[in-house]
């Protein structure tokens, strides 16, 4: 039986509702969701996961190996390929550490 979704207010005053205690709000996120850049093709956990590294561009993700980026919380298998692609663009590949 699926948990019981609990109507949620953020500190802006959205509401929403969620079955977990996860405090992030939903349309909070969509708004902080970049329009360009790498960051934008990664859903919000992932990009979450990234920026609490404090990765913010493809040079810094560089320096990373695809094992540590995936040990990220929030940071899931499905984020790998698009994250290659990105790189690959720029000439770039993740480090072989």
């Amino acid at each position: 039986m699926p948990a019981k979704k609990e109507l949620k207010t953020c500190s802006k005053g959205h509401q929403f509702y969620k079955s977990s205690d996860c405090p992030t709000c939903p349309i909070c996120e969509e708004e902080r969701k970049p329009e360009n850049g790498f960051l934008s093709l990664l859903a919000a956990p992932a990009r979450r996961a990234l920026e609490n590294a404090s990765i913010k561009t493809l040079q810094q993700l560089s320096t990373y190996s695809e094992a540590e980026i995936l040990a990220l919380h929030g940071m899931g298998p499905g984020s790998l390929p698009k994250l290659r692609a990105v790189l690959k663009a720029e000439g770039l590949v993740f480090s072989k550490k």
